[in-house]
């Protein structure tokens, strides 16, 4: 009885791809910096040994991503771009919505972001910043009587608020992606829950807490409010077995 192969034949690399990989890799490294030019497509053409359609499926694939802008009949090269987190959010957005990441290790990573977002706010906030949570909280309560769509937009620009007081680039639009990939996971039921209005009331009662939190500076309750109440929320759409790798987060 013959077994079944280990490996699959493999795919040979396409010559756009091994073009876009080495410009990645320069422009990692800072031998390209935001402003700088790429060689013309003549000379990338000679440096990469490749026809003229490799090198400009490479620049649109470049270009694609946000690395690089290029204006179609400039004798110049393309122009390398600052760095921008929204080139971060499409690859994130990408490995949340795979099948190998799990829903349970979605809200772990929500309730540490949330958490350090939190943390972060209370620390830094301002008078103004304050008022602007305060706002966005009054938003979610008088999205209730508008429905779950109303109510969810609410709950979002909440988030999005105390994210943006932290300051903390990066956990702005990962916060953001890992939001999104969990309620795309659990919106129906969450539409469709019978009691979608108690549920509401009691998420605009936990808000109210971590807006306390903040408002006093209260950085450790700020914190452990967030991971507290993304557990109560969520941990229902889990199994059994996946909620220990939540309640780790709980412990101090």
């Amino acid at each position: 009885m013959s077994e079944e192969p280990y490996f699959r034949p493999v795919r040979p690399t396409r010559a756009y791809e091994a073009v876009v990989e080495q410009v990645e890799e320069t422009l990692a490294r800072g031998a390209l910096r935001p402003g700088d030019r790429l060689p013309s497509e003549r000379d990338l053409m000679s440096q990469f040994s490749v026809s003229r359609s490799t090198v400009r499926e490479a620049l649109r694939v470049l270009e694609s991503a946000g690395l690089i802008r290029s204006r179609p009949g400039d004798p110049r090269g393309a122009e390398v771009l600052p760095y921008s987190t929204k080139n971060l959010r499409k690859p994130l957005e990408r490995l949340a919505g795979r099948d190998g990441i799990s829903l349970s290790e979605l809200i772990q990573f929500r309730m540490i972001l949330e958490g350090s977002a939190n943390r972060l706010a209370a620390r830094l906030r301002t008078d103004e910043q304050v008022a602007a949570i305060e706002a966005a909280l009054e938003r979610m309560r008088e999205a209730i009587d508008e429905g779950y769509a109303a109510f969810s937009a609410a709950d979002v620009t909440f988030h999005d608020v105390v994210a943006r007081v932290g300051g903390n680039s990066l956990i702005q639009v990962c916060g953001e992606v890992v939001r999104g990939a969990v309620l795309a996971l659990i919106e129906d039921r969450l539409q469709r829950a019978p009691d979608s209005v108690a549920l509401m009331r009691r998420s605009v009662a936990h808000h109210a807490e971590v807006f306390e939190a903040v408002r006093h500076a209260d950085l450790i309750r700020a914190d452990r409010l967030a991971r507290c109440n993304l557990y109560e929320y969520y941990a229902s759409y889990v199994t059994e077995e996946s909620k220990p790798m939540l309640r780790a987060l709980l412990e101090e």
